[in-house]
């Protein structure tokens, strides 16, 4: 297993879109454990590959306390929406950063596991958040690109300044 380096916004990678996994074999198994290593490392509840610079349909998630309840969504596709929530939400690659956003209450989802499995999930709450969040990020989006131009102006700005900064 290794850590990987997990791209900052405003890194025009993180809006490529991410292709469909056709291939389940070890290359995906040390994917999958790579991206949970680095997902627990961060620290973060979710991780698409898109935001390790790797563009295959492959998300790990961990919404639990302990961090004993890994997931994996891969080539995954919301199947209905229902209802509205506003959440806080942040992403590791838009350190610092929290926004209310609204989403769906519910959804649900179609996915194989890393096995090629194919199952389905209904979700709510933060579990229902977090597979949108992360499928936006397969498919080149931003939670922050539900908010205001004038945010997200603000949010560029700020990260490529504490870039600027480190670098």
């Amino acid at each position: 297993m290794a850590l990987r380096d997990i791209l900052i916004f405003p890194h025009a990678h993180l809006r490529k879109v991410a292709k469909p996994v056709q291939t389940f074999d070890a290359a995906l198994a040390t994917l999958v454990e790579d991206m949970f290593e680095t997902m627990y490392a961060a620290p973060g509840i979710g991780l698409a590959a898109t935001q390790i610079d790797v563009h295959q349909q492959v998300i790990v998630m961990d919404i639990s306390e302990d961090k004993n309840e890994p997931r994996v969504f891969i080539n995954a596709e919301l199947l209905s929406q229902e209802g509205e929530v506003e959440h806080e939400e942040g992403c590791l690659s838009i350190p610092g950063i929290y926004e209310k956003v609204k989403r769906p209450a519910r959804v649900r989802v179609r996915a194989q596991d890393q096995h090629g499995e194919t199952y389905e999930l209904d979700a709510d709450g933060l579990l229902a958040v977090c597979i949108q969040h992360e499928i936006d990020h397969l498919n080149g989006k931003l939670f922050i690109d539900y908010l205001s131009a004038l945010k997200r102006d603000r949010i560029r700005k700020k990260l490529e300044k504490q870039t600027r900064r480190a670098g």
